[in-house]
């Protein structure tokens, strides 16, 4: 005669807890190749000779809510780094400005830059719609310098 149950139970070899042990091994882990992996933008200088001003105000802005127009000598236009055509200038800004409106433009000339040229940009930054544009001046790089 068999016994159904006979007293016997089986222990399960899972329980139900996770284990932990090796959590903080694994987000260390984590950190390590999130910091060896992030690669930092590093700005290329821009070779200008700044014009001068009597008075300037420190712009207390975000650096993500400011875009940098770099004019060297030769004309040359450059946004963030990047080389761009007089043309395209409103192109280029318009939707940056239709994401945040907060966006200042950082005008940065060589003195010898001829006015109708910083007329030309501004006019093509009007046409974006950009309302907060400023002019950098030598008193700005000095304070921007000291500040960091």
């Amino acid at each position: 005669m068999s016994i159904k149950g006979g007293g016997f139970s089986r222990k399960s070899g899972s329980g139900s807890e996770i284990p932990t042990s090796s959590m903080a091994d694994i987000a260390f882990l984590l950190l390590i190749f999130f910091m060896v992996t992030t690669v930092f933008r590093k700005e290329r200088k821009v070779d200008i000779e700044w014009t001068e001003a009597q008075a300037t105000e420190k712009i207390d802005e975000k650096r993500k809510n400011i875009i940098h127009i770099w004019i060297d000598r030769a004309g040359v236009v450059h946004i963030n780094d990047q080389l761009i055509p007089f043309e395209d200038i409103s192109e280029i800004i318009r939707p940056l400005y239709a994401e945040n409106r907060e966006l200042v433009i950082a005008l940065r000339g060589d003195r010898d830059v001829p006015y109708s040229q910083i007329n030309t940009i501004t006019e093509e930054l009007q046409e974006a719609g950009a309302v907060r544009v400023t002019f950098a001046t030598r008193l700005e790089q000095r304070a921007t310098r000291a500040r960091r």
